[in-house]
Formats: structure tokens, sequence, C-alpha cells
């Protein structure tokens, strides 16, 4: 039982940081980032705060939450003082959730993350303006089923973990096409009658990071790949192709992510989300808001060269020895 709850908490909290705070309030607030950067500043102050603070991770959890419930009664019209304390809890709970799945199973972290893209992509072309009952509904289920989390940490074998440089390039490319897809009225891939589809290669791309098994460095190859083949479908406009390729990439190399984080400390995966959650893909919103989507396969190709030549080198070396 405890273990659904954990596989709902992670789902629907995922769930509700992609339809509020990432989709929601930004299109609301039409992607003025001067009056979206008290998200990302109280997230970065968020993701600080929950390591320093000496109480009982239950007890974070349930207080950030319950900011998170607070807040959103107010959704969408929040104050600048409200950004801020939105996006402190959603900094703080991002490392606390990771260090919880740190008590699931490897099936168990499949279908949160399954649950959350399936919730997300059917409820993604809810009016932004309407969704004060998702951003009520979602946190009030979570602050009442945190209370009943797992307590004891699952022994899970995992790949050697990814750099942070690796996984910065992962979220910055995704970001930079995410924002702009989310914006672009020709191929808008979501707004196309594609959400079973976009569902199931969702999935597909969780299965395949989980169970495949492959070396660390096949893996992060076969991530630019994806992205590759994601911007090449993005710009010959080929939609259909798009949603399945797209949603296989997000789910893979989210895992992967999730992989290396689940092998660290609170404080560091604390550190590592200011890089990844909010600089990273703050990155990514501006490349797209300033219609610079157009660099972005070059970035790719380079990125795919350079890192292909390094592991050239590294295996030269090692047969050497």
């Amino acid at each position: 039982m405890k273990r659904f709850m954990l596989i709902l908490f992670i789902g629907l909290e995922l769930s509700y940081y992609l339809l509020i705070v990432q989709t929601g309030l930004v299109e609301y607030l039409r992607s003025d980032l001067l009056l979206i950067a008290p998200l990302p500043i109280g997230g970065i102050i968020g993701s600080l705060l929950v390591y320093f603070t000496d109480i009982h991770n239950e007890n974070k959890i349930s207080f950030f939450i319950s900011i998170q419930l607070l807040i959103s009664f107010f959704y969408p019209h929040l104050s600048f003082i409200m950004l801020f304390f939105l996006g402190l809890s959603a900094g703080a709970l991002a490392p606390l959730m990771i260090n919880e799945l740190k008590k699931a199973q490897l099936i168990d972290i499949g279908l949160a993350l399954g649950l959350s893209y399936s919730i997300g992509t059917a409820l993604f072309n809810y009016d932004v303006t309407n969704r004060t009952w998702i951003a009520i509904t979602f946190s009030a289920i979570i602050l009442l089923i945190s209370r009943f989390l797992p307590t004891k940490i699952q022994k899970i074998q995992h790949n050697k973990q990814h750099s942070l440089l690796i996984m910065l390039a992962w979220i910055f490319l995704d970001s930079a096409l995410f924002e702009t897809l989310s914006r672009d009225t020709i191929i808008p891939i979501w707004r196309l009658g594609l959400s079973g589809e976009i569902i199931f290669f969702h999935l597909l791309g969780i299965f395949l990071a989980l169970y495949i098994k492959a070396s660390h460095r096949h893996k992060e190859i076969v991530a630019f790949v994806l992205f590759s083949l994601s911007y090449l479908l993005y710009f010959t406009k080929e939609p259909t192709l798009l949603a399945a390729i797209y949603p296989v990439v997000i789910s893979y190399y989210n895992v992967l992510i999730l992989q290396t984080l689940l092998q660290k400390e609170l404080k560091t995966i604390g550190i590592f989300m200011i890089f990844i959650a909010w600089i990273a893909s703050g990155a990514g919103l501006v490349v797209a808001l300033n219609g610079l989507t157009i660099i972005m396969p070059t970035i790719v190709i380079l990125s795919l060269l350079r890192y292909t030549n390094k592991i050239k080198q590294k295996d030269i070396q090692c047969l050497k020895y």
C-alpha cells in the first residue's frame, strides 16, 4: 500500500509542476521573464534551503506541500511574493521527491514517471486559466498521502553515473524544444489529437531506459541521437513522427538523470537541481522566447560529435595500457 502511495505522490507532484508551474503560470504570464523571475529565484533558494533546515524530511515535505496548497487557491492570479513562495516550495520538493524515490523499487520508479507523463499529456490542452481545481486537488491529495510514504530504502542497482555537464545538455536541449513546440502554431504536437500516441511513446521511453541493458556511454549517445532526430523532425515539419520520437527521448533521458541523482545525498541532489531544474531549463526558455531554436541542431550535432570523439580517445588510451 505504501508503495502505491509513493507512486501516486511522485506522479501527482510531477504533474503539478508541469501543468501549474512549467506551463500554466508561464503561459498565463505570457512568458514575460520579469514576471516569471520570482519562480526560479524561489526555486534556487528552496533547493538549498531543504538541506540546511534541521527538520525531519517527512515534516519538510508536509510543510512545503502545505505552502503549495495554500498558494494554489489563488492560482493563476499570483502576486510577486506568491510566485516566489511557489518557486520556493517547488525547489525544495524536487530534491525531497528524488530522495523519497530511494525507497522505491525499479518498477515503482517507472510507474510514477508513467503516471506523471500520462496525466500531464492528457491535461496539457486544458485552459491554463481554469486549472485552479487541478492545483488544489493535486496538492490536497499529495499532502494527504505524504504521511503514508515508505520508510525503508530499497537497494536498486543503478548504472554508472552521468556527468552534470551531460545532464545539463539534455535539459537545455529538451527545454528549448519543448518551449518552442508549446508555442508553435504549425506543429503543436500536443494539440493535434495525438495524446494517446504521445503517452504510449512516453511509456516506451521509460521501458527502454529502465530495462534495456547498455553501458552508460551508449545510453548517452542514444539520448543525443534521439534529440537530433527530434530537432530534425521539428524543422522538417513532421508532427506525427515527432510525436513518436520526442516523447521517447524525454522519458529516456529523464530516467537516466533520475538514476544518477538517486545515487547522491540530499545536499548534492539539491545543488544539482539548481543547475538542472532552474538554470538549464531557464536557458532553454530564453532560447525559445527569442526565436533562437534555429541554432539548436548545430549545438546537438557538435555535442554528439565531441562526445563520440571523447569516447574514442578514451578507448584508444585504454588499448594502449
